[in-house]
């Protein structure tokens, strides 16, 4: 597959991309804990119903602050795309500010990219690439190889949890320190296809389409669940095909600050960019 990544810095879709070099995305500080409290997590007797039911617990929450991390490799360069915001996982809507790094060539930092995440479609502002400044860019994300869990350059929360329905082969770590809550960590794989089928019906279309486009059917993932089973971290490693050559990103989403408000109001029609965007 040949991945269309709108708001990536130039060459990430290019076949100048070198087989990407995953690294661990330290998005939270993890230590470590000593003796249990009463609202400690407990492991769960069945882990890999535990992290299937992540997503469940998210739409109980209600809303959260996010943070997101993206992590890849270029020609050598090392490159980190980081994100920050809030989601509804009920409505299936967030905002992001989205900041990409220097390009390779040493040129200024990009201005941060806004981005609007709702079910089926991806709004972006800043975009660059020739789209007008006040003008948004929306991508239909049911017609993305990957369903917008690479393309955006932040994994959708909501698709990342609802990834987590296809858990397979999940094992329980142990229980970890996440920036201050003591959360359970699982690892394991997700069977994208079987996600898919579980997802909810918002998510479901970016899923199936994700099932069809990535190099692999499964996605190794490593897990934080909290006391009362929401998902605090996830850290997913993808790999998809680029004009012929295997690329690995490492995405990680952290969510904090469980009822925080979060407003997304999407653009009228007349403020969308309907003209040819530069790759």
């Amino acid at each position: 597959m040949v991945v269309q990544r709108y708001g990536l810095p130039r060459g990430l879709g290019s076949g100048a991309f070198a087989v990407a070099a995953l690294v661990g995305s330290l998005v939270g500080t993890v230590t470590v804990t000593g003796c249990a409290a009463p609202d400690d997590p407990k492991p769960a007797t069945d882990p890999a119903l535990a992290v299937r039911s992540a997503a469940d617990a998210l739409a109980r929450a209600g809303t959260s602050k996010a943070t997101t991390s993206m992590e890849m490799a270029a020609g050598g360069t090392r490159v980190t795309i980081r994100g920050e915001g809030g989601y509804d996982f009920r409505r299936r809507t967030g905002r992001l500010q989205v900041l990409l790094p220097k390009d390779p060539a040493g040129a200024s930092e990009h201005r941060p990219i806004t981005e609007l995440l709702t079910p089926g479609a991806l709004y972006m502002k800043n975009r660059g690439a020739g789209v007008p400044a006040d003008k948004w860019v929306r991508v239909d994300t049911t017609a993305l190889d990957d369903g917008n869990l690479v393309t955006g350059g932040a994994t959708d929360p909501a698709a990342a949890a609802e990834l987590l329905r296809g858990a397979r082969e999940v094992t329980y770590v142990g229980e970890v320190e996440l920036a201050g809550v003591k959360v359970s960590h699982y690892r394991g794989v997700a069977d994208i296809a079987l996600a898919a089928r579980a997802a909810s019906p918002q998510l479901r279309g970016a899923l199936t389409a994700a099932a069809k486009g990535f190099a692999q059917d499964t996605v190794p993932f490593d897990a934080y669940l909290d006391a009362e089973g929401r998902l605090r971290k996830v850290r997913h490693q993808f790999s998809f095909s680029n004009q012929g050559r295997t690329v690995a990103v490492a995405s990680t989403t952290l969510l904090y600050a469980f009822g925080a408000p979060v407003e997304v109001t999407l653009p009228d029609r007349r403020e969308i960019y309907a003209g040819k965007i530069k790759a």
